[in-house]
């Protein structure tokens, strides 16, 4: 059954599946919920988004539309940002909330590891000068920290802080933390996320789908 799921479908979805490392079946699922989302166009844009009930309380509601629209997520990725976008571009954004597979190596689960950091972080680089600030950090600790439910915005703000003074210590020698909090870049996003587990945190519950279904 695997196998025929993996395999079997229009070749739209087999390109898709090579790319995404999604099977047949699941792209399937991603359509359906694609032209729900849509009200059957054959594209998204933002307002469509922007109607999910359940995006519209979430902090980072605005980080999470704009990485749909965002070129810097898409394979291969590159600048600026679209207008709209098809069924490729949503399945791709997809992928990187996709827990990586069981029989990977260790070396290509850390690779799945960075990609997925990455993608975070171009959530909250949003001019794309490679730097986030300390208030768009608080915001990926929040929500990161809220989904397990167990720390207020106000531990995560102290823990925010902390890991930052403690990277530029690593990293940068002695500073002041007005000197460090104006901009963190990828690297130092990686050694204050090391801790992590970032593929039991990214999740797709505001898109009204079956995470079991869509990334087993």
């Amino acid at each position: 059954m695997g196998i025929w799921q993996s395999m079997s479908g229009p070749p739209e979805y087999r390109q898709l599946a090579e790319k995404t490392g999604f099977n047949c079946e699941q792209i399937r699922v991603l359509h359906k919920r694609f032209m729900q989302l849509s009200h059957n166009e054959d594209s998204l844009r933002r307002e469509h988004f922007n109607a999910i009930q359940d995006l519209t309380c979430n902090p980072i509601r605005a980080q999470i539309v704009e990485a749909f629209f965002d070129r810097r997520n898409l394979i291969p990725p590159s600048e600026g940002s679209m207008e709209e976008i098809y069924l490729e571009e949503f399945v791709v954004v997809m992928s990187h909330f996709k827990p990586p597979s069981l029989s990977m190596t260790d070396e290509e689960r850390e690779g799945v590891r960075k990609e997925k950091l990455r993608f975070l972080f171009n959530m909250h680089d949003t001019d794309n000068d490679g730097t986030i600030t300390l208030e768009e950090y608080r915001h990926v600790v929040e929500e990161l920290l809220s989904r397990s439910g167990q720390m207020g915005k106000e531990n995560a703000k102290s823990i925010a802080d902390a890991a930052m003074l403690e990277v530029a210590g690593i990293s940068m020698g002695h500073m002041e933390p007005d000197e460090f909090y104006e901009g963190i870049t990828f690297e130092h996003f990686l050694k204050l996320l090391a801790t992590f587990e970032i593929e039991a945190k990214m999740n797709i519950r505001f898109l009204n789908m079956n995470a079991s279904t869509v990334c087993s």
